[in-house]
């Protein structure tokens, strides 16, 4: 057996204690199955905490939230479910109705969803304030959609928007699925209030033809709100002056403090449509 040279012997027991410590410090290699199975163990007791808390709801409660199941899709669904387990309130929680107050629904897309609170805080003792059971998104959705989000309800106010979905729409399609939309809506009884959509930011992913986008699918629905006698709740108008403070940039949506603004002005239009 050969003997290695002091010289090596030197330099094995200078770099290997190096070479340990640097390895003692290295993290261990992340498991891509080993990470997507806790994913998925934490998602399944989220689904069984869920269908344990609705086995237990009244049949009211449990009903409804059988249709959220239903309609809210892959994405709000799990969000929905998480907020549930969590004990967290949300857009879409049951509302038990005092049946001595209006009862209010809200149709309209993400940005409906973020004031839907805010209107029901403004309007607590006022109104039952129930929000529809989606993020309504097009006009094509709503006509496919409508009677399931009216349900069996005798709706005294529906406050609803859609465009911010159907920025790229066909001006015509546009025009003429509103109008079906407020035809339907207005069937119910119910006074029925258009909201206004709110700004898209020229410097958004899209670009500022979306900005211009909007503003003709407000034109239009204007026009539609006019010939069909409803009540327009102009969002678009009472938003602009506080966009730099209240919008996330570059995005459509808003932070707490603009969707409290925008659900004040909810509340402001559905009150004044109930008196009339």
């Amino acid at each position: 057996m050969k003997t290695l040279p002091l010289h090596l012997i030197s330099a094995l027991l200078l770099v290997t204690p190096s070479l340990s410590k640097a390895a003692d410090k290295q993290p261990e290699p992340t498991n891509a199955e080993e990470a997507a199975a806790k994913k998925a163990a934490a998602e399944a007791k989220i689904d069984a905490d869920y269908a344990a808390l609705v086995a237990k709801l009244p049949p009211e409660e449990r009903a409804w939230e059988e249709v959220l199941q239903s309609e809210l899709g892959n994405f709000y669904l799990p969000i929905h479910k998480k907020q549930k387990v969590a004990g967290q309130s949300n857009a879409w929680d049951f509302v038990r109705d005092d049946p001595a107050l209006p009862r209010v629904l809200l149709i309209g897309d993400s940005v409906s969803r973020g004031y839907t609170q805010a209107v029901r805080r403004e309007m607590k003792g006022e109104a039952n304030v129930h929000r529809a059971p989606a993020n309504c998104g097009p006009t094509a959705t709503g006509l496919k959609k409508l009677d399931i989000w009216l349900g069996d309800g005798n709706w005294d106010a529906i406050h609803f928007n859609f465009g911010i979905h159907d920025r790229k729409t066909p001006p015509a399609d546009y025009e003429q699925r509103l109008e079906e939309i407020v035809t339907r809506l207005k069937a119910t009884g119910a006074t029925v209030l258009w909201a206004s959509t709110t700004p898209i930011p020229p410097d958004g992913k899209e670009g500022p033809e979306m900005t211009t986008a909007i503003v003709e699918r407000n034109a239009i629905a204007t026009e539609v709100m006019k010939r069909n006698g409803v009540a327009t709740d102009d969002l678009f108008t009472f938003i602009t002056p506080h966009l730099d403070e209240v919008q996330n940039p570059q995005d459509v949506h808003f932070n707490s403090e603009g969707y409290d603004l925008l659900g004040s002005q909810v509340a402001k239009a559905i009150r004044e449509a109930i008196a009339k």
